[in-house]
């Protein structure tokens, strides 16, 4: 008896010891594997493609200068073809900017997905290390004291075996604490990786955009050269046809999302009334129209229902619809793309959430936008009840009419979106200060500065240059 117990308690103190190198050294050594190479690599990597982004992004803006200065020179067959060579080089640029940024998140992916999966077999190594504890531990505690003490070969033996169990415990207890730690982790890491993905597919989003603009510019290129044989004069001809007159100009429909067709005159009667009333220039009020009717695929084909935020903008937008009294299910809104939300209204592409601190309403619980969070959380603040309040419609009293502001009316779009525009700063002139606040409009003031979205930008500052030219000729400039 005394033999066989002497084995056991052999057996069970060899066995520990074995199973507590295990999960100290072996358990964690995918851990720290991934730490000093897949980690380092991943680092490596970044800090690459990082580099070459910030060269990129120097020659995107070397370009961007280049354009405005040519633009500054006279008009000529060498400054306009020099100017479309820039702006297709820094279109080109912002490609190649953009795949070496969806390159890199896809590189930071893999190495995430790497170590997610190296924390979980981790996590199961520990989990099984610590059953096997538990059922040792289970075995030790079905033996007496007395067999424990004489399963010895001497007291000092015994003792030492006290101590193996208390290092046992101590080291239970940090598998435990470890095994939380590497759950956290592993939630931690797979929220940044949803993040990357959502991130890469805006990315794409833009950079179609811009391989759109690139096609355009290409083809104007093209044809400038096959009229005019790099012939000055013949140039100078076809700038002279291609000029229009007023009455073309007036008799030009100028398009809007979500609303019918209306001359650009009239449109144009709008611009100048909202930048009498906000400081906007008009030629860059119809440049941010024109480009949000252009911009993707989501031109008022979607639905509240399925492709508006249903906290944020849900309520909001049913409220607003039956105080105008609509319904919300015949309503145009746009598409949610891969990225985000939809639900934008009408040809500003306001959303809903955006157009109640502008068009009236408030939350009869804590009255406007602005006291919002003074005693409600945001979520908490959109679910209304609402009311609506011609006093507080700032578009209403901007448009100078006696009903209801309406984001599906041309003239209250138009004007909210000056309105708008000016709070981003456009009110300030000129084209950095224009360019920033249409990037505020598309992408909110956190996301303006991102070269990301420069492409949005640019455009609209190219469009605000045709119709400011337009109505230099309505104005006989």
């Amino acid at each position: 008896m005394r033999y066989v117990l002497k084995i056991t308690t052999r057996y069970f103190t060899v066995f520990i010891c074995g199973l507590l190198f295990f999960v100290i050294c072996v358990g964690s050594a995918p851990f720290y594997a991934y730490s000093q190479t897949g980690s380092s690599e991943v680092d490596a990597r970044r800090a690459e493609l990082e580099r070459e982004l910030a060269e990129l992004e120097r020659q995107i803006e070397g370009q961007r200068t280049l354009v405005l200065k040519k633009q500054q020179e006279a008009s000529s067959l060498k400054r306009d073809i020099a100017i479309l060579d820039a702006e297709i080089k820094k279109a080109q640029l912002g490609i190649k900017a953009r795949e070496i940024t969806i390159g890199g998140l896809g590189t930071e992916i893999v190495g995430k997905n790497q170590k997610i999966g190296q924390l979980d077999e981790q996590a199961e190594k520990q989990r099984q290390s610590i059953e096997a504890l538990l059922r040792k531990t289970r075995e030790l505690d079905s033996m007496s004291f007395v067999e424990i003490v004489f399963g010895s070969e001497t007291l000092s033996e015994f003792f030492k075996d006290i101590d193996t169990f208390e290092v046992i415990e101590n080291n239970l207890q940090i598998s435990f604490e470890t095994l939380s730690a590497t759950r956290n982790v592993t939630e931690s890491e797979r929220e940044v990786l949803v993040a990357k993905r959502t991130e890469e597919i805006e990315l794409k989003q833009i950079q179609e955009l811009e391989a759109r603009r690139i096609r355009e510019q290409e083809v104007e290129k093209a044809h400038l050269l096959s009229v005019t044989n790099g012939v000055e004069k013949v140039y100078k001809k076809v700038l002279e046809s291609q000029e229009k007159t007023a009455a073309q100009i007036r008799a030009e429909l100028f398009t809007l999302r979500g609303s019918a067709a209306i001359p650009f005159g009239e449109a144009l009667l709008y611009a100048n009334l909202a930048s009498q009333k906000t400081g906007v220039r008009p030629a860059f009020i119809l440049g941010i129209l024109a480009e949000e009717s252009n911009l993707g695929e989501n031109v008022g084909t979607g639905t509240w229902t399925q492709d508006m935020h249903p906290t944020r903008d849900r309520p909001v937008f049913e409220y607003i619809t039956k105080s105008l009294g609509l319904s919300p299910d015949n309503m145009p809104v746009s598409k949610k793309p891969g990225y985000g939300w939809g639900g934008a209204m009408g040809p500003a592409q306001f959303i809903p959430s955006t157009w109640v601190c502008y068009g009236g309403f408030i939350n009869t619980i804590t009255s406007d936008c602005n006291n919002a969070k003074r005693t409600l959380s945001w979520d908490a603040f959109w679910q209304g009840p609402w009311q609506y309040e011609a006093s507080k419609d700032k578009i209403r009293k901007l448009a100078e009419k006696a009903s209801q502001s309406n984001p599906w009316e041309p003239k209250d779009a138009i004007i909210a979106s000056a309105l708008l525009l000016s709070e981003n700063g456009a009110d300030k002139g000129g084209y950095e200060a224009e360019r920033l606040a249409a990037l505020r409009y598309f992408a909110g003031w956190t996301n303006a500065t991102k070269s990301a979205y420069a492409p949005y930008g640019d455009d609209v500052m190219k469009l605000a240059t045709k119709y400011q030219h337009q109505i230099d000729i309505l104005s006989g400039n």
